[in-house]
């Protein structure tokens, strides 16, 4: 958002600007302030704003509907199916991020089928358990707490990695330039997210999800695993809030990772726009 102006017959007229990618397209909202910046600009930004995400959210509501009404019209029988396959996309592709060497095709086999690929054991391995954790999280509704983000790292890695499976890091990490906070401050910062997922309950599923990612990503509370948890975490939230899932494709990666570099509010719009693109048929 920002202020802009326009001419007419040598006058500055300004105006309040935000502009939004919907797909291939840039749209823009204007809102005319005058012919000079008016004393209480701070709050006609604050309106400006709300009008901006009442807007948001109520795109955001008809995704939610349009899609319980197909989801309503599944047989029980398809819907299983379909959920097994989006836990094979999801497994490949968040496995993939992190350079599990598993095709989408081995992913299919290894979870439909239980064939494993001459690949390397530690990469198959990960590839059942996120998908097992994955179908129960769906199957289940639990509150996001510190005692299950552990037992998912734990029943995601206890076979390959023993040693930090099932438990908050009690050492330094970096991520590329960013370096993660103190091992020390990882128990409060941890809780400090729990209390905000559980606190914010009156924001739409989608942007909590997104915030909630973003600042699990920023803790980095696992000595790996970070990205699959903080993925699992994104679709935990939407699914049991009626929303249709996202997954973060691999061959998108780049512009994910971009956007972790930014600042939450950054990352807020980038999974805006990825959700409203992936779902454009439901808004």
């Amino acid at each position: 958002m920002k202020i802009t102006t326009k001419k007419k017959d040598n006058q500055k007229y300004f105006y309040l600007k935000h502009s939004f990618r919907k797909g291939n397209r840039v749209f823009t909202k204007e809102k005319y302030l005058g012919s000079e910046i008016p004393k209480n600009i701070k709050d006609i930004e604050k309106v400006f704003k709300k009008e901006i995400q009442d807007d948001i959210n109520d795109k955001l509501e008809r995704i939610k509907d349009n899609f319980q009404s197909e989801w309503k019209n599944i047989p029980d029988s398809v819907r299983k199916k379909e959920l097994e396959e989006i836990s094979i996309a999801f497994t490949y592709n968040t496995n993939a991020i992190e350079g599990s060497t598993i095709t989408l095709e081995e992913t299919r086999e290894i979870i439909r089928e239980g064939i494993s690929p001459n690949k390397s054991l530690r990469d198959v391995r990960e590839t059942e358990a996120h998908s097992k954790i994955f179908l129960a999280m769906l199957n289940k509704k639990e509150l996001v707490s510190n005692e299950l983000l552990l037992k998912w790292h734990k029943e995601m890695f206890y076979e390959t990695k023993e040693d930090i499976a099932g438990q908050y890091r009690e050492y330094l990490v970096r991520v590329g330039p960013y370096l993660a906070p103190d091992w020390q401050e990882v128990k409060e910062k941890m809780n400090e997210l729990i209390d905000f997922i559980k606190n914010n309950k009156k924001m739409n599923p989608v942007e909590l999800s997104a915030r909630a990612h973003y600042k699990f990503e920023k803790i980095h509370p696992f000595g790996d695993g970070n990205g699959r948890i903080g993925r699992l975490i994104i679709n935990q939230i939407l699914w049991h809030a009626g929303y249709p899932m996202i997954i973060i494709e691999y061959k998108k990666r780049k512009s994910y990772y971009k956007a972790l570099q930014k600042d939450e509010d950054g990352f807020v719009s980038y999974f805006l726009r990825r959700y409203f693109s992936v779902h454009k048929k439901r808004s």
